[in-house]
This record gives C-alpha cells, sequence and structure tokens, in this order.
C-alpha cells in the first residue's frame, strides 16, 4: 500500500468520524488525494461528478420518492393499516404483527425505510402503547419492520445497486420479494413469541366477512402500484424509469381525483420535499463516483480482490466474509453511500467466483439495509426515537430479538439462493 493510498484512507476516515456528511466526506477525500497526486487537473472532480448523475435508468429515483411521497401524502397509511389489522389483527401480538404487515404493504409503496418508519410510527405506536405492548417495544418493531422497504420492490436502493453494478433493475425488483416475505414472517414470529411470554396485547375478535371485504376495497388502489409498475416492466411495456413516471401519474390521479386528499396547493410542497430527498442521494452518487476512480486508477478493488480470494477461493466461504464486513459497514455507512463505494469493489470477485449477480445483489442490499437498526448510525432508529420519544439505549436493547431474525434470515437468503432466484428466472432473469 502506497503513501497515497493511506492517505486516502486516512482522510475519508477522519472525515466520516468528524460528523461530515457522506457526499462531503468523498468529496473532500478525493479533493485531498488529487491535490497530492499533482499530476491530475483539478478540473476532472466536476466532471466525473456530471458522469456521476448522467444516467437515465437513475431518473427512476426521483421518480420513485416523489410517488411515494405522493400516495403517502394521499393519507394511505390508514387504509393499509385497516387493511393489515383485518389479516392479522386476531393473532396473538395483533397489533404488532400489524405493524410488520402493514410495513410489507407500505414497502410497495414507498420503498423507502425512513418513509415506513415515521408514517407508520406516528400512527401505530400510540395505539400499540395504548394496547399494553410497551412504548419502547413499539418503537422496536416499527423500526425493525421497516427495513422490510427498500428490500420489496419497488426500492431506491435497489435500482441504486442496478446501476453500480449493472444488474438488471426488474430482476433485482423480482429478487427482493421473497428475501422482504421472510424477513416479515421472521418478525412476527418473534412478536408473537414475546407478546406470549409477556402477555401483552388484548385478545381481538377475528374479522368479519363483511369487514375484510371493506378493509380491501379501500387498500386495493394503493397496492396496484407496485402490481402496476412490475407488469409494466416484466412485460416490457416500460422501462424501470419510465416505471417510475407512470406510479406519479398514478399517485396524482389515486391522490387528486379519486380519494381527493390531495390539492393543487399541496403540490409545490411535495414536489419541493421529494427533490430534497433527491439531491441528497445524487450529491452521494455524484460524489461517489470521482471516489470511485480514484480507487480503480489505484486499482484498490483488485487490491482487494486479491486480499479477499487468498482467505478462500470458496464461495460460500467468501460470502460469509462478504457478510461479516458489510453488517460492520452498515453500522457505520448510509446505506446507498456504501452501495456506490463498495459494489464495485465486489462484484469482480462475486463474478470469478460464480456466484450469481441476482443473488449476490440482494445479500448485498439486505445487509445494508439491516444497518439502518444497527448502531451506531442506525438512521430509522433515531428516527423512530425521535416519533416515540424513547430513549436511545433502551430502543436498541429492545431491538436486538428483531436484528438477530433479520440477520438469521440474510444467512437463510445468503445459502439457499433459490429462494432469491426463482422469481426472477421464472420471468426470464438470468
Amino acid at each position: 500500500m502506497t503513501p497515497l493510498d493511506i492517505s486516502l484512507i486516512i482522510t475519508f476516515l477522519v472525515t466520516l468520524v468528524s460528523g461530515i456528511p457522506v457526499a462531503f466526506c468523498l468529496a473532500i477525500t478525493s479533493l485531498v488525494f488529487l491535490l497530492l497526486l499533482d499530476s491530475v487537473p483539478l478540473h476532472l472532480i466536476p466532471q466525473r461528478m456530471f458522469t456521476g448523475m448522467d444516467s437515465f435508468p437513475l431518473m427512476a429515483v426521483p421518480f420513485f420518492i416523489m410517488a411515494g411521497d405522493l400516495m403517502n401524502s394521499a393519507g394511505i397509511t390508514m387504509r393499509i393499516v385497516r387493511f393489515a389489522s383485518v389479516l392479522v389483527g386476531s393473532i396473538r401480538g395483533g397489533l404488532a404483527h400489524v405493524n410488520i404487515v402493514a410495513s410489507m404493504f407500505f414497502a410497495g409503496v414507498s420503498g423507502s425505510a425512513v418513509a415506513d418508519t415515521a408514517a407508520l410510527g406516528s400512527i401505530l405506536i400510540p395505539a400499540m402503547e395504548k394496547d399494553g405492548y410497551g412504548k419502547t417495544f413499539s418503537a422496536a418493531v416499527t423500526a425493525a419492520s421497516s427495513v422490510i422497504g427498500p428490500i420489496i420492490p419497488p426500492s431506491i436502493p435497489v435500482v441504486i445497486y442496478a446501476l453500480a453494478g449493472s444488474v438488471s433493475i426488474g430482476g433485482l425488483f423480482l429478487a427482493g420479494v421473497v428475501p422482504g416475505v421472510l424477513i416479515g414472517l421472521g418478525l412476527m414470529i418473534v412478536s408473537y413469541v414475546i407478546a406470549r411470554k409477556h402477555k401483552i396485547g388484548h385478545k381481538r375478535p377475528r374479522a368479519t366477512l363483511k369487514e375484510f371485504r371493506e378493509s380491501f376495497r379501500g387498500a386495493i388502489l394503493p397496492l396496484l402500484m407496485p402490481v402496476i409498475i412490475l407488469g409494466g416492466i416484466l412485460s416490457g411495456v416500460f422501462t424501470p424509469t419510465e416505471a417510475s413516471c407512470v406510479a406519479v401519474a398514478y399517485a396524482i390521479v389515486i391522490g387528486m381525483f379519486v380519494m381527493r386528499t390531495i390539492k393543487f396547493r399541496d403540490l409545490p410542497h411535495i414536489f419541493f420535499r421529494s427533490m430534497l430527498i433527491t439531491s441528497t442521494i445524487l450529491m452521494v452518487m455524484a460524489c461517489a463516483n470521482i471516489f470511485s476512480w480514484i480507487l480503480g486508477t489505484q486499482q484498490i478493488p483488485q487490491a482487494m480482490g486479491r486480499a479477499l480470494s487468498s482467505f478462500s477461493n470458496n464461495p460460500y466461504v467468501f460470502l460469509l466474509l462478504v457478510n461479516l464486513f458489510l453488517l460492520v459497514v452498515g453500522c457505520f455507512l448510509e446505506g446507498i453511500a456504501a452501495i456506490v463505494i463498495i459494489v464495485p469493489i465486489l462484484i469482480p470477485v462475486a463474478k470469478a467466483l460464480g456466484i450469481d449477480q441476482l443473488h449476490f445483489g440482494m445479500i448485498v442490499i439486505m445487509n445494508l439495509m439491516i444497518g439502518l437498526i444497527t448502531p451506531p448510525l442506525g438512521l430509522c432508529l433515531f428516527v423512530v426515537c425521535s416519533v416515540a420519544k424513547v430513549d436511545f439505549t433502551k430502543l436498541v436493547r429492545a431491538s436486538i430479538p428483531f436484528i438477530l431474525v433479520e440477520i438469521a434470515a440474510l444467512f437463510v437468503v445468503t445459502y439457499f439462493p433459490f429462494l432469491v432466484l426463482f422469481i426472477p428466472h421464472f420471468f426470464g432473469f438470468r
């Protein structure tokens, strides 16, 4: 490792630990490296930043964000919660199961863990507390279930990964269905065991057929969004980017003309909020592109690939090392930033070992999404802390059983690839 490489690592770690936003950590690190290199013109920085954002598939990100924001602003959260309550509310620990199932449904609308945490938490945490679950447990269930959001399609991290790894967006969307459901079922089992052990939550009667029919009628329009998106992509009617635009148009029609819960005066605020979130993601993408170029010129991916291969050429051992590495990375680095920095390093090694790229992509995404509820970064933990007004340390302690079951689901997906691949393969994605 050269002194330049060491300076690159030290600058990045120092800026990251200092609390500087990840995008600026990458930009500052790249600038310092190029100044030390003294042989590359600095106009490379804006050039590489523009190249990092100059992508037609990347346009899917702002439109998916906007579609989710529009549907959330339309007041679909209560409809989804009501439908989930009819489905699983009568099981022991009913409201905890409602929280988890609602997250699974909400994932198909927003594709964002933070949106899931904020929207469902503000409704379900007070309801669970009133039903005797305890605020900390309620907050832990909400944070843990929000991880499902970026796994079940449509998903913003999946779009970013597909661009970073040159993988089919449609194929990765389909690959996330079973892992998302698997995590949801695991969380429900843990919730059931805890609820039964501590005798929390009141017993609720089973919903009648009439209640099911009415709640389904209320939830069907929001739940059709992922069906339209995936159906259009798989049938070849539109590309993933065009699908995101269709999702926005659908959300506007539903919110403004069917449910009539969004007014014209609400649109500027919704668009502005979506623009702010998009600008954050694009800034990370732009700065990460400079950083990735530097890594490539210094042949750091090749060096890391050789280092990983030196442990073992067995793909199962490699996947174990990747899981352990990414679980640690997820504790300190935001998911999208981690994807654009790390994926170009790991993918060549995975390809050389014959690992299916859809399978590997889902492993990476699951790892980094678990990072959303692992301290010290744990973005969803901080969000739910502010929503529920609970102590962070107590929340982390209450989240441990849920984190463990999500890690167990990760390893099941890792070593049983057919769970990820049978749906994409059925639709012709290889």
